[in-house]
């Protein structure tokens, strides 16, 4: 079976005891004011039953899998949302639950207990999506996937996941930048980016950064804050592991030329 193992960064092991394998979730509701969706949050989790260095009163380490997750008032949304997640599947995996993809990491934990009995090792999977910002025709979602499931570390990878809750259509970056500006904004990001690092403007890139070719390029994580268009690098995409994430905010008031006209860009009056 195709295991799910992701780049992602190690996350604090959660302890079980030996019955627990049973799905867990809990729930909360927020309101949401001016025109936009209602939601709460739900989570799922599967812990295995091969345990691994037993402690007192029957309790020890073992693998678990965690899926938290928002549920708007808006089944659209929610399909989409759930979409993202099982795009982490190979095409052999077929998920049409949160919690397939939990139990399918466990499982791929058992097998490897069994090929590997004593063994010391634990896995872990977290899968979270927060709501980080939400107007009436847009909604930010950060999405954080974590594992570990052997090798020197866990990782992490964060993407955002971008909604137009009143057309049900995912926003594209290039849905919010003019055509013939795209060459405008990569330059404008990379001043940006050089300020942010304190390089010079003939600097070369590739001495301190991972870039192909040593060329300046933005990642695919984006979102759009309440500061203005934010990228965000993980881990490895630009820099070594250790120096962890690398935002990137282009403030709204520097996009007048760059945004398409009437977008969540162009500065609220």
């Amino acid at each position: 079976m195709k295991k799910i193992i992701l780049p992602l960064v190690a996350i604090s092991l959660l302890m079980a005891c030996r019955n627990e394998n049973k799905d867990k979730k809990v729930a909360h509701v927020i309101t949401a004011e001016n025109d936009t969706l209602t939601y709460r949050y739900d989570s799922v989790k599967v812990v295995s039953n091969n345990l691994v260095k037993p402690g007192v009163n029957s309790e020890a380490d073992t693998a678990n899998a965690v899926v938290k997750y928002p549920v708007f008032d808006n089944d659209s949304l929610n399909h989409y949302i759930k979409k993202q997640v099982f795009d982490y599947f190979g095409k052999d995996e077929h998920p049409t639950a949160y919690e397939d993809v939990a139990s399918s990491f466990i499982r791929g934990y058992n097998d490897f207990y069994m090929e590997n009995p004593g063994t010391a090792q634990w896995w872990y999977l977290l899968i979270d999506i927060k709501v980080m910002r939400q107007l009436h025709n847009y909604i930010a979602l950060k999405y954080i996937h974590s594992d570990y499931a052997g090798g020197a570390h866990g990782n992490t990878s964060i993407s955002y996941i971008n909604y137009n809750p009143k057309t049900n259509q995912p926003i594209v970056l290039d849905s919010l930048i003019l055509p013939n500006k795209k060459a405008d904004l990569l330059k404008l990001a990379e001043g940006i980016f050089r300020k942010n690092e304190h390089m010079s403007a003939t600097e070369p890139l590739d001495k301190r950064y991972f870039f192909t070719n040593g060329k300046f390029s933005l990642p695919a994580a984006f979102y759009v804050s309440d500061k203005g268009l934010t990228f965000l690098y993980n881990p490895y995409e630009i820099k070594a592991y250790a120096e962890g994430t690398t935002e990137l905010v282009i403030p709204f008031a520097a996009l007048g030329d760059i945004a398409k006209p009437q977008t969540i860009l162009t500065p609220i009056e």
